[in-house]
Formats: C-alpha cells, structure tokens, sequence
C-alpha cells in the first residue's frame, strides 16, 4: 500500500476516534439541549441532534429523502477522495491530507447517522448576544478545515500558473 494511502488511513482513523469519543461523552453525559459554559459569552458545549446536514440543510425535508441522501452521499464522497488522492503523486502531502480530513469527517458523521439517525453536534460559537454560529461538531470541523485548505491551495496554483504565463510574456487566460 502506498504512502498516499497509509496518509489517507492514518489521518481518517485519527479524527474519526477523536469524533466519535467526543460523541459518545456528550450523548451518554448530557441532556439534549443542555449547555455547558466554556468561555462566557463565546463558547459552549450545547447537546444537539442535526437530522439535517451542514447547518441544518435539509432539516424539513423528506424523511425517506434525508435517509437516502446520508447513507449514500458520505460513501460516494469517500470513493472519490480515494479515486483524487490515486491520481496524485506522494509530494502533494498537504492535499493528501486535506482529502483525508475530509474523508474522516464524513465518516465521522456517516457513524452517527447509522447508530442514531442523526448527528449529534456539541461544539458552539457565538459572540455574546449578537451572533451564534449553527453548533457543528468535530467531524464537520475536519471537512470545514480540509475543504479551505483544498480551496487555498487552488487559489495558490491558480496565481502560481497566473504568474508563470505572464513571466513568460503570455497573456494570462482568461478564467
């Protein structure tokens, strides 16, 4: 097996453990909705089921549909982060490891949806009465973090590849 793929388990099986232990205190420690005091006015651990994904999306939709989605939608997204990371060579680590986070916190999630029927979401941010953001977990936390270093990266080849064309004394494509 090659490196790439040893990056890809190593990384997925880290985060999903830390996920899940997480998951397991606050489900069998907590009350639904009950909310724990970090920092005063910016930070607390709230008890929240998601039957919905990322930020509530499809909270209200059909029952049979979310059933379906979630159980297909985070084994595709992992067949393609292995097909992405086979045609990438061994020197693009931090790909690699950005496409494992990813895998690892939709499998993370992918657990809860199996076990419970919905996610259970316990990490929540807000700044004091003005803003709350939708409390999320570790495993969102994972594809949130690996899908901006996936972006960034694109930003970076793009002025990279930008830079290169008009070095040469081409003029930039247009995007």
């Amino acid at each position: 097996m090659g490196r790439k793929y040893m990056i890809l388990i190593v990384v997925s099986l880290f985060l999903i453990a830390i996920d899940q232990i997480a998951k397991i205190y606050v489900h069998a420690n907590f009350e639904l909705g009950e909310t724990i005091t970090v920092i005063p006015g910016y930070f607390n651990f709230t008890y929240v089921r998601n039957i919905g994904a990322a930020f509530g999306i499809f909270t209200d939709s059909n029952e049979t549909f979310r059933h379906i989605f979630f159980l297909s939608i985070p084994a595709i997204a992992v067949g393609i982060i292995v097909f992405f990371i086979y045609g990438l060579p061994e020197t693009e680590r931090a790909q690699i490891l950005a496409l494992s986070a990813i895998a690892g916190g939709a499998v993370g999630n992918y657990i809860d949806r199996i076990q419970h029927g919905f996610v259970i979401d316990f990490l929540d941010f807000h700044i004091q009465n003005i803003y709350s953001w939708p409390v999320f977990n570790i495993a969102d936390s994972a594809i949130v973090i690996g899908v901006a270093v996936l972006t960034v990266l694109m930003i970076v080849e793009f002025w990279n590849e930008r830079k290169k064309a008009t070095a040469g004394g081409q003029k930039p494509a247009k995007s």
